[in-house]
């Protein structure tokens, strides 16, 4: 059953996405403003459809008034491509997001494109310190505009049970922002593993941790209440990821 439902979605979300992405491009281009986002949206709403509809993979969510109302940085777990469009649902109605990328995804047929028309934030992750102040200055006119921005601060997708360095981005645009940090965390990667074709029905739990002002905080301390609060929460919705871990630690 899971091979055929995979294989309809894909389907699905490719012919979904050639009517749709174009329209993103010539929306941000043409229309300007908020257009792009919305028709972005558009195609964002269409392929969760599909999740929760063909694939039968759904949310349950943990903390949702922990969301500030004013723009914030998002530092969120990373196992699927599933919480990219799905965390976007739980900021305050009429608010969009923006994340931190890296600028090779901008190559990508259609979906490139239209990251690039919606000017998403993307940094030359080989650039070093520059690459830092590139997600500063954009990172801050985007929160100035209105937006929430997220970032996977692992930086790349990471199997559950697993946890790699988490790496000083976000922390380093909301330190030098001055805005509030939101730490989610959430076991998308049991249903949709990461590069695998074959995704599983069931139910993903994503939990919106409490809040906290970065302001006068340093990076260091930014990331380490991030991962403590993230990890922690990864035990607890994931337990039988970390059995052997706990059995280790008695």
């Amino acid at each position: 059953m899971s091979a055929l439902r995979s294989t309809l979605f894909m389907a699905y979300a490719i012919v979904w996405s050639i009517f749709t992405a174009p329209l993103v491009v010539v929306a941000a281009l043409l229309l300007r403003g908020l257009w792009g986002y919305r028709f972005g949206k558009l195609w964002r709403l269409g392929v969760q459809f599909g999740v929760e509809n063909i694939l039968g993979i759904r949310p349950q969510v943990v903390g949702l008034e922990n969301m500030p109302a004013e723009p914030c940085v998002i530092l969120a777990k990373h196992q699927s491509a599933w919480e990219t469009m799905t965390i976007q649902d739980y900021v305050p109605k009429g608010a969009y997001c923006v994340f931190v990328l890296k600028k090779e995804l901008l190559r990508i047929p259609l979906l490139g494109w239209g990251l690039a028309a919606m000017k998403m934030i993307s940094i030359d992750r080989a650039a070093g310190k520059d690459a830092l102040d590139q997600v500063v200055s954009q990172g801050r006119e985007r929160l100035q505009q209105g937006f929430y921005v997220i970032l996977f601060p692992e930086g790349t997708r990471v199997p559950p049970g697993e946890k790699r360095r988490y790496k000083p981005g976000g922390a380093y645009l909301a330190t030098h922002v001055g805005c509030k940090v939101v730490p989610i965390a959430h076991n998308a990667g049991e249903l949709w593993p990461r590069q695998a074709f074959l995704k599983q029905a069931g139910t993903v739990t994503i939990s919106i941790g409490p809040a906290f002002d970065a302001s006068g905080l340093s990076e260091a301390e930014v990331n380490r209440r991030t991962e403590q609060w993230i990890e922690a929460e990864m035990h607890r919705i994931s337990p039988h990821r970390y059995s052997d871990v706990q059995h280790n630690a008695s």
